[in-house]
């Protein structure tokens, strides 16, 4: 008897092997690259409007610092069109390992930059351009791994699943970079913020190590293979799928509105804040912001689980409802400075965010046709550096100096999930569709 076969020419049990490991190679490069560029936003929110910036008052120092950390957002977009065009040319595959080796690379380097006391301003320079290799790297390496994932699962029917576990790769990441910070800040008790700081980025380059290895070890996705079968590929991508489907990237940029914009809050503000603000320890914060971490580790693949059955955009809309609401909740438990009340706040923080973060990775990227799909998820994703995850630790940061309280913060979250709202709304769903073929983009 024939052994079955899958539209790629493989056996059903070569087919779901190679997507096992697809899902893991995205999961794995995913949480590497996630963890070099947690790293840099723990760091800015605890060192590095001292060492860099050591001239300047508290809260302008914060504002530089987290200005540097702006940077690698600003990169993003330009790493989307970059590795975009080449995803869509070359390949899934050959474009995620480059991806990995200038985000790896870049954060490598930044163990060994000198402070302002030994170079003066080239110091905040350097940190600069590294940083924005990084968010270079990155804007490349989202869309990769969700289309090698997915692209793989396209006969399964749990695309809303098998595209959230490269998104688990986030929390992993938040997790790794915060482990890493905390072992190191106690490890070098009051030096770490001379060296204690720069082992962790010293260590990535062992990920990086570990990520090529295994994505060096998958092959390429059955959809884009068909696509060279068949001569489809298109020779400029990234102006194709602006020509063709800029009310998708849009659509796609501002609904993430009110899933980016809190998390960068939750993550990297929350630490400036409740340790130069409101005098709470490091190590309080850091072990909270841990719990949150692993929390994501089930809400995550959940709600991608739960898109699958309820469909992608209604699992969206939930999520941006309950975000909307959760900033005032958030705040209120911040502001009195209770422990209990902080370490719940920040805890529970990542669910609203995740109830959107799992199925958000399917409902971008099958919006955009098979040939232009990498260019234009990655455009669209990373688009919302510029407007919501980059910005957002400079607002709140300017939020909280103007008004003196987190209620004006969690106004401003209010604000991103009204436009996620709308955004998500006019977004097309194709929970259950086919993907492989292509959409009339016209």
């Amino acid at each position: 008897m024939a052994m079955a076969t899958t539209a790629g020419g493989l056996s059903k049990a070569a087919h779901s092997m190679q997507l096992r490991k697809a899902v893991i190679a995205s999961t794995v490069g995913t949480a590497i690259e996630w963890y070099d560029f947690f790293l840099y936003g723990t760091a800015a929110g605890l060192v590095f409007g001292k060492l860099y910036f050591p001239n300047q008052d508290a809260l302008t120092a914060t504002l530089l610092a987290f200005g540097t950390y702006f940077i690698g957002f600003a990169a993003r977009p330009i790493g989307a069109a970059i590795f975009g065009h080449y995803g869509d040319r070359i390949g899934r595959k050959a474009t995620l390992i480059a991806t990995l080796l200038c985000m790896g690379l870049a954060t490598f380097a930044i163990a060994f930059v000198p402070t302002s006391a030994s170079i003066g301003v080239w110091g905040a320079v350097l940190l600069t351009a590294l940083r924005a290799l990084q968010g270079i790297g990155v804007g490349g390496e989202w869309g990769g791994s969700i289309l090698m994932s997915m692209e793989w699962s396209r006969t399964h029917g749990q695309r809303g699943l098998v595209a959230s576990w490269p998104q688990f790769g986030v929390p992993c990441g938040l997790l790794l970079s915060t482990l890493a910070i905390g072992v190191f800040s106690w490890w070098s008790g009051d030096q770490f913020a001379v060296w204690g700081w720069r082992i962790p980025f010293a260590l990535s380059i062992i990920l990086v190590g570990i990520g090529l290895w295994i994505r060096l070890g998958i092959l390429e996705t059955p959809v884009f293979q068909e696509l060279l079968d068949k001569n489809k590929i298109e020779a400029a991508p990234i102006v194709e799928v602006i020509k063709k489907q800029p009310k998708e990237i849009i659509l796609s940029a501002l609904l993430r509105m009110s899933e980016q914009a809190p998390f960068y809050i939750f993550t990297a503000f929350v630490f400036a804040y409740t340790v130069g603000t409101l005098k709470m320890q490091r190590a309080f914060i850091l072990d909270a912001v841990i719990v949150a971490a692993c929390v994501s580790f089930i809400t995550i693949p959940l709600c991608g689980y739960i898109s699958d059955r309820i469909g992608r955009k209604t699992m969206y809309l939930i999520g941006v409802v309950t975000m909307g609401i959760y900033g005032f909740v958030y705040f209120g438990l911040l502001d009195p400075a209770y422990p209990t009340g902080v370490f719940i706040a920040i805890v529970v923080s990542l669910i609203p965010h995740d109830m959107q973060y799992g199925p958000q990775a399917a409902l971008i990227a099958e919006a955009f046709t098979p040939r232009l799909r990498y260019s234009g998820a990655s455009l669209g994703y990373q688009l919302a550096s510029l407007v919501a995850g980059g910005p957002s630790p400079l607002i709140a940061t300017w939020l909280f100096a103007t008004y003196k309280s987190g209620t004006s913060i969690a106004v401003y979250i209010a604000v991103c999930a009204v436009i996620s709202f709308i955004a998500a709304a006019l977004m097309p769903d194709y929970t259950g569709k086919d993907i492989s073929a292509e959409y009339d983009a016209k």
